[in-house]
């Protein structure tokens, strides 16, 4: 997510008041889950490693390696080299393109036992978009796709229109295999503000991040929780995913957003604790951190992953 889409994030999911202003006309509490104030940071690292060692559901997964970015071409080995970094963490991996090989990360994940939500990215390249969704469709056909998405954010992006969405989504379920949940992925409130589009996938997922909303750290999961009530309701019935939420390790605050180890550290821990004390399933964002993201999203997008560009977890 781009600056200027997290400033339009920020204005279009507040056109009514937010559950972070509503906190603070009520003077309401943050919601801690664990209580981090007395815990060493050992105490913090030891709960990271009993989640991780228990696996998580889904983490976003991207191959680039320093210095990389999309547009290049993705050997089969990267891939294969990265996903095993973070293989024995996770049950699902999300991909996000089936361009410039990374259309051969579902199969090889599959192959490293692990589950699929395979991403066609669409734009503006109309062409390029037809190239994505081919490739996207000849995995699913292959049977290497568990869940699959056309499209993200681009009703954020503002870059396709809400018939062309619906288009692409009809397409692709008309040619993947029946037992495939075909889906879109956006942030959360633009599925109330699009019907359309909740009635035409399988499955809701949404993105949601308090981070990109000013959310003080210590309100951030109250905030979530309330994202993931908003989209239920827009789902009329239908799953809900959270698709995307993370919080960056380092970086410019954003409102009274502050990235930093601690904040992100104990973002992921009780995200995670929800997530299994409520049953919800999450893919967080995200596997690696990205150098080329500081071009689109300030100094603090080259620093969400929960290991660092060269593979090393982070929280250590």
């Amino acid at each position: 997510m781009s600056r200027d889409e997290s400033d339009q994030y920020e204005v279009v999911s507040n056109s009514s008041a937010s559950v972070y202003e509503r906190m603070a006309q009520m003077a309401v509490r943050p919601t801690r889950g664990t209580d981090f104030s007395s815990m060493s940071r050992e105490d913090k690292l030891a709960l990271l490693r009993a989640i991780l060692a228990q696996g998580i559901h889904g983490i976003s997964f991207s191959p680039y390696l320093d210095g990389q970015r999309p547009g290049i071409h993705i050997s089969e080995q990267q891939i294969r080299d990265r996903l095993s970094i973070i293989q024995p963490y996770t049950r699902w991996i999300r991909s996000f393109s089936c361009l410039e090989g990374n259309q051969e990360t579902a199969r090889i994940a599959h192959e490293m036992g692990l589950k699929t939500m395979v991403g066609v990215d669409l734009g503006e390249d109309l062409d390029e978009n037809e190239e994505g969704l081919a490739n996207g469709i000849a995995v699913a056909q292959a049977g290497h796709a568990d869940i699959f998405v056309v499209g993200n954010e681009n009703l954020l992006r503002e870059d396709l229109s809400e018939q062309q969405l619906l288009d692409y989504i009809r397409r692709a379920r008309e040619a993947v295999p029946d037992h495939v949940p075909v889906s879109f992925v956006d942030a959360y409130f633009l599925f109330e503000n699009h019907p359309a589009v909740a009635e035409a996938v399988d499955v809701l997922l949404v993105n949601c991040y308090p981070f990109w909303e000013s959310c003080a750290a210590e309100y951030a999961l109250l905030y979530m929780k309330e994202m993931y009530r908003r989209a239920q309701v827009a789902a009329n019935g239908k799953p809900v995913i959270i698709s995307e939420t993370g919080w960056p390790s380092t970086g410019s605050p954003f409102g009274a957003a502050e990235p930093s180890w601690d904040n992100a550290l104990e973002y992921f821990i009780r995200t995670c604790q929800w997530a299994e004390e409520d049953g919800i399933e999450i893919f967080y964002f995200s596997s690696f951190d990205e150098a080329w993201k500081v071009g689109a999203e300030g100094d603090v997008g080259a620093y969400w992953g929960l290991w660092d560009k060269d593979g090393n977890l982070k929280y250590v």
